[in-house]
């Protein structure tokens, strides 16, 4: 898989091949509420009825981010589009807000 478009594509991907990714809003929501969930991410694309929804689900439970990805882009990482996604390792959410605070440094300096 090539992670060209963003870093944060490749780190989802090691997520996703280590069995630590979920996918679609019903499966993610299910796990937030059984606490299985280290971070939220929403695709940039994601309805404003699916960003609300899911913030207030995930609130005082877990981290809930937006990505600077679409959900065409994370088409690569699904068998069918999603825009909603849930890293069930600590250890690799932290890799991936790692990504996200890079992504939104680049953005404040212009890069």
């Amino acid at each position: 898989m090539a992670n060209d478009t963003h870093p944060l594509l490749g780190a989802l991907g090691l997520c996703r091949k280590a069995g630590k990714l979920l996918h679609g809003y019903d499966r993610v929501q299910e796990a937030v509420l059984r606490g299985k969930v280290s971070l939220v991410l929403l695709a940039s694309d994601a309805s404003a009825r699916t960003t609300t929804h899911m913030r207030e689900a995930c609130e005082g439970i877990v981290a809930c981010e937006a990505m600077p990805l679409t959900t065409s882009q994370l088409s690569v990482l699904t068998p069918k589009p999603a825009a909603v996604f849930a890293v069930t390792d600590e250890n690799l959410a932290r890799l991936c807000a790692k990504h996200l605070m890079q992504n939104e440094e680049e953005s404040a300096h212009g890069l």
